[in-house]
């Protein structure tokens, strides 16, 4: 059976970010069950503050045209999102505005959002986990983007304690609903083939 490409980040890049942390931990879970995981930082994507003058003025960003690629080179996304007052950040925000706005002859609108799977989860130091923040990415996903998003989430509360020094989770409770979520990835990634 062919191994399911997957693709995994963070929508932080700020050092010691506890969702950079569960994006790693996310890669080794899907590893370890067998795909093939690419995963990259957003860090490694810039892009300005998505603006229509601009975009009409010099285009969209070469960094999200190869942001797109990578995309639309693998059947699965998983996404860390972390929480910023009760939403999403500002980084991954703009990561997604700029990526619906690449469409080439022929593509349906949001292309790099469509024909491949998406998993999200959340680490944060409150006791929601980051819950509240991945209710607002889901909703720009799925009704923004018309992205196919697994109704499975993972929430880490206390993400400040939640990590060991070998960077699994702690808690049984996360770190299984970690494993669900990485397995079904795969599971519907193998599934639309």
């Amino acid at each position: 059976m062919r191994q399911p490409r997957i693709l995994v980040f963070s929508g932080s890049i700020r050092g010691g970010s506890y969702n950079t942390r569960l994006a790693a931990l996310a890669a080794k879970r899907l590893l370890l069950a067998d795909a093939d995981v690419t995963r990259i930082s957003l860090a490694d994507y810039p892009m300005p503050i998505y603006d229509g003058d601009r975009e009409r003025e010099k285009g969209v960003p070469d960094s999200a045209h190869k942001l797109k690629r990578q995309m639309q080179e693998h059947g699965g996304v998983f996404i860390a999102c972390p929480e910023y007052n009760t939403a999403v950040t500002p980084l991954l925000k703009n990561t997604l505005d700029w990526l619906s706005r690449l469409n080439d002859p022929g593509e349906p609108p949001a292309a790099a959002f469509k024909d491949r799977v998406f998993a999200v989860g959340a680490a944060s130091t409150g006791a929601l986990g980051g819950m509240r923040g991945l209710i607002g990415v889901r909703t720009i996903l799925e009704v923004g983007l018309g992205a196919l998003v697994l109704p499975d989430m993972v929430s880490v509360p206390k993400a400040n304690e939640a990590f060991d020094d070998h960077g699994e989770l702690r808690d049984e409770r996360a770190s299984g609903l970690l494993d669900v979520l990485t397995r079904r990835l795969i599971r519907e990634v193998r599934a639309r083939g």
